[in-house]
């Protein structure tokens, strides 16, 4: 998000992970999910501390606090929310400018794919988080509203919480039309469907693999995630 508003070259540490563009793998790397080095923060003393609250240590984050930082929390819900957090970041960087034009071309491209899906038939998706254990999203999750704007339905949509574990007997009794998996070894052959032909995403060989950065991460890349999962869709609707 950073450097999509012109700000990366800023950035004097990040957390493990943080790969993209390919000049942020040169940034120094000072703690993961596990932690923070706090007395290299205090040692760098930031401006500005983006924090993912969702995937680091509440305690870190509010000793952050406590020593007076500046933390602003990173956490867009849904897709529209990562324009309004890029235009957030310009204010709080200086790059308001290049925010507004990053955010601006972002909810043109999502309009424009949201309103070309809207009046396609509707497909019937299985997204497979994960396969050991066999996990899937529902409502309110961050891939819910990527199939929803591909006009997708999911099949999973109304489970108790937004990632939840299933069982293979579950999702057969869905019909799912198409099964989505993230791009990772250990989710593809984690389970093997072509034992179960009875699913109709199995009998018509609609299973595909997408990329789980483009998917999983939220920041103007999104965009071609929303777009590889529409196409998949597609080749349903095409059949």
């Amino acid at each position: 998000m950073l450097y999509a508003i012109g700000a990366g070259e800023t950035i004097v540490a990040t957390t493990d992970h943080a790969d993209f563009p390919e000049q942020a793998k040169n940034i120094p790397s000072i703690g993961g999910y596990y932690g923070i080095q706090m007395e290299r923060v205090i040692e760098l003393n930031p401006d500005l501390i983006v924090v993912w609250k969702s995937g680091n240590k509440m305690e870190d984050i509010g000793q952050l606090k406590q020593l007076g930082f500046n933390v602003f929390n990173s956490d867009p819900k849904s897709l529209d929310d990562v324009a309004k957090e890029l235009e957030q970041l310009g204010e709080l960087t200086g790059n308001q400018q290049q925010a507004k034009r990053v955010a601006n071309d972002y909810r043109k491209q999502l309009s424009l794919i949201r309103s070309e899906n809207q009046q396609k038939p509707a497909v019937k998706v299985f997204y497979q988080l994960w396969s050991t254990p066999l996990m899937t999203v529902s409502k309110g999750s961050w891939i819910e509203h990527i199939i929803s704007a591909c006009h997708g339905e999911n099949v999973f949509i109304d489970a108790a919480s937004e990632y939840p574990q299933i069982s293979v007997e579950n999702v057969l009794l869905t019909g799912a039309e198409v099964i989505l998996q993230s791009q990772d070894e250990g989710n593809v052959i984690g389970v093997d469907w072509s034992t179960w032909p009875e699913l109709p995403a199995v009998k018509n060989n609609h299973i595909y693999q997408l990329n789980a950065d483009l998917l999983h991460r939220a920041s103007p890349r999104a965009i071609l995630g929303v777009q590889a999962l529409c196409d998949a869709l597609d080749n349903v609707r095409a059949q």
